[in-house]
């Protein structure tokens, strides 16, 4: 295990005029990307954050021209990333590209608070083979899914590969296919999203439809199957933005069963039914994250040029939450 301090991050944050006073924890933990309080109040905590050059404590309170000065540890460095024998669900491998069913909860790749327990780590473990195209710390990691989403990830083994699939994805023509449970029953068994996917001003880390700014994204759905009050729903990507089904589906008021983030926590049918509202508590315990899969993943295989497609099963958790939705 490795302790040293290989290198540091120095954030400077100049707090604009209107800034309403709001605890220093909680402002940095909702404007430093991948930062969580509790890691924030540790470096608080050990002095390395400041006011107007001056140490504080968790509970400061900010005001409008102030300026903060961060200093982040890093360690280890992403290029000694280690690693672990984590077992893998590998749909398919070959020497140019392994497909891998991520479970929920895993972290893609090393990054602040997350250097070990990663799917890199364990890709690591598996094979000397991984190409090097991404920054260090990335080997072989194509596209990314977000941590609590489970489902199929690309891995290229070489630069080449790499570059090629890539490529795929730049011109959307690789075509996924994610599995959701979806709060209430939709109008149209058919449809689409589009609306532009920026950060929200109010926390940085979470992203919202904007008519204005944030890039182009566009998804398409189709209803599986409905429940009484949920909705099991296949979604594909025309663009790939992040967490863009989970924000265009809590924009069309259809939120992701299980989303902490994206409304889908609030029991939005039957609160006002005791009965009704202890059932949907009771499903909410079945799955503590969004209900939403990668379940297919096909392109053109960039050795062979065959198109190649895979399909995944569904995780413990949705299929449990399905069946008690079915009852």
């Amino acid at each position: 295990m490795m302790s040293k301090i290989i290198s540091e991050k120095k954030i400077r944050i100049v707090l604009p005029e209107g800034k309403k006073k709001e605890r220093i924890d909680i402002y940095l933990a909702n404007s430093v990307e991948n930062a969580t309080r509790s890691r924030i109040q540790k470096l608080i905590k050990a002095n390395l954050v400041t006011v107007d050059e001056k140490v504080v404590k968790a509970n400061y309170l900010l005001s409008p021209g102030e300026i903060i000065e961060l200093t982040i540890p890093i360690t280890p460095r992403p290029e000694d990333t280690e690693a672990e024998d984590i077992p893998l669900d590998i749909i398919y491998e070959d020497p140019y590209l392994l497909i891998v069913n991520k479970p929920p909860g895993m972290v893609a790749h090393p990054s602040l608070g997350n250097y070990t327990g990663t799917l890199v780590n364990a890709l690591l473990h598996h094979t000397k083979k991984l190409s090097s195209l991404n920054e260090a710390g990335r080997p072989g990691i194509v596209h990314r899914i977000d941590k609590d989403t489970s489902g199929l990830l690309l891995i290229a083994k070489d630069e080449w590969t790499h570059a090629q699939l890539a490529r795929q994805f730049a011109n959307h023509t690789i075509d996924r296919e994610y599995w959701a449970v979806c709060w209430g029953i939709f109008k149209n068994s058919t449809g689409e999203v589009i609306g532009n996917i920026a950060r929200s001003n109010k926390d940085r880390k979470v992203f919202t439809v904007s008519k204005t700014d944030g890039k182009h994204a566009h998804t398409f759905y189709e209803v599986i199957e409905e429940f009484e009050f949920a909705s099991l729903v296949k979604l594909k990507l025309k663009t790939g933005r992040t967490h863009q089904i989970r924000v265009h589906m809590s924009h069309i008021k259809h939120p992701i069963f299980g989303d902490p983030t994206y409304g889908g926590r609030k029991i939005v049918y039957g609160s006002e039914f005791s009965k009704m509202k202890s059932r949907v508590e009771n499903l909410l315990q079945i799955i503590t994250r969004q209900a939403l899969h990668a379940k297919t993943l096909g392109f053109i295989h960039p050795n062979t040029k065959q198109k190649v497609s895979f399909d995944s099963e569904l995780p413990a958790d949705m299929k449990l939450l399905i069946e008690k939705l079915k009852n």
